[in-house]
C-alpha cells in the first residue's frame, strides 16, 4: 500500500463511516480492488480512531451533559433510592444508561463470535445478500413508518433493540449506521432522532474496540506486509478525521429535510454491482487477509 492508496482508504471510511451504506463493505471491496487483498488490521483499526474523534468532537456537549448527569445521579450523596440514584426523572442520566444497554449486544456478540466475525462473515456473498436485504428494510421502514419519537421518548426496551440493530454491523454489510438506523425508524424515531441515536450508541462499543486493537495491531504491525508505514497512515486517520466531521454536519442536515430511500437505493445497486463483480471473477468471494 503506497502514500496515496492509503489517503484513499482514509477518504472512503470517512465517506461511509457513518452513512447506512457500510464502511466495512467498502473498505474491504475497495481494498480488494486496489491492492488485492485487505488492506491490513493495523491501518484498518487505526484509521477507524479517526472517524470516532469527528464523532466525539461534534458530539462533545452532548457527551459532557451526559456523562455528567449521569455520574452526579449514580454516585450522589443525596439519593433517596435506587431509582433516584439510576437517573429517574433525569432524561440525560436516563440516556446515559440506555446508551450503555444499547452497548451490551454488540460487545457481547463481538467477543463470542470474534474468529467467526473475522473469517466466515468476510465472505462477499454474505456481504451481498445484507447489502441488499437491509437496503430494502431501510426502504420500507423509513417509508412506512411515522415520526413521532425523540431521544426523550427511548425506554430501556428500545435501547436494547437499538443495540441489537448496533450488533448486526458485526456482519459487514449491514452498516452500524443503517441497523441501527433501520430499527429506529421501525420503532417511530423521527430521521434526525435515529442517526442521533445511532451516532451516540455507537462511541462506547466502536471507539472503545478501535482503541484495543489499534494497540493490538500495532504491536504486530512489522509483520503486517500492508502497513504504508506511519506517515501515510497517520496522514489517512487525518483524512478520515477533517472528512468524517463534514460528512455528520452534512448527513444530520440532510436527513432533517429528506429521506433514506437514496442511500436504500445506493446499498440495493451496490449489491448487484459487487454479485456481478464476484461472478465475473474481479472479485473473490473470499479475500486474501495479509499480515499477522
Amino acid at each position: 500500500m503506497n502514500f496515496f492508496q492509503a489517503v484513499l482508504l482514509g477518504l472512503v471510511q470517512a465517506l461511509t463511516e457513518y452513512l447506512p451504506v457500510s464502511s466495512s463493505a467498502h473498505i474491504r471491496i475497495i481494498g480488494d480492488l486496489m491492492l488485492g487483498s485487505d488492506p491490513g488490521a493495523a491501518f484498518t483499526a487505526i484509521i477507524q480512531i479517526g472517524t470516532e474523534l469527528a464523532v466525539i468532537l461534534y458530539f462533545r456537549h452532548d457527551i459532557v451533559r451526559i456523562l455528567s448527569h449521569w455520574g452526579s445521579r449514580l454516585f450522589s450523596r443525596n439519593a433517596k433510592d435506587w431509582r433516584d440514584r439510576m437517573g429517574a426523572g433525569d432524561k440525560d442520566a436516563l440516556l446515559g444508561w440506555y446508551i450503555i444497554v444499547g452497548t451490551l449486544p454488540i460487545v457481547i456478540a463481538g467477543v463470542l463470535l470474534k474468529h467467526t466475525i473475522e473469517t466466515t462473515l468476510r465472505n462477499l456473498w454474505i456481504t451481498v445478500t445484507v447489502l441488499l436485504l437491509f437496503g430494502i428494510l431501510l426502504w420500507i421502514a423509513d417509508a412506512r413508518s411515522r415520526q413521532i419519537k425523540s431521544i426523550d421518548d427511548m425506554t430501556l426496551k428500545e435501547a436494547l433493540v437499538f443495540g441489537i440493530g448496533q450488533m448486526l454491523a458485526l456482519i459487514p454489510g449491514v452498516s452500524r449506521s443503517g441497523g441501527t438506523i433501520t430499527f429506529g425508524r421501525a420503532m417511530g424515531y423521527t430521521r434526525e432522532a435515529a442517526v442521533r441515536v445511532s451516532f451516540l450508541m455507537a462511541i462506547p462499543a466502536v471507539f472503545g474496540a478501535g482503541i484495543f486493537e489499534a494497540i493490538d495491531a500495532v504491536k504486530n504491525y512489522r509483520t503486517d506486509v500492508m502497513f504504508p508505514g506511519w506517515g501515510a497512515t497517520i496522514a489517512a486517520t487525518i483524512v478520515s478525521f477533517v472528512v468524517g466531521y463534514v460528512v455528520i454536519i452534512g448527513f444530520l442536515k440532510f436527513v432533517s429535510t429528506f429521506s433514506y430511500k437514496a442511500f436504500a437505493i445506493y446499498r440495493i445497486a451496490l449489491a448487484v454491482v459487487v454479485a456481478v463483480l464476484i461472478i465475473s471473477g474481479v472479485l473473490p468471494a473470499v479475500g486474501v487477509v495479509t499480515g499477522a
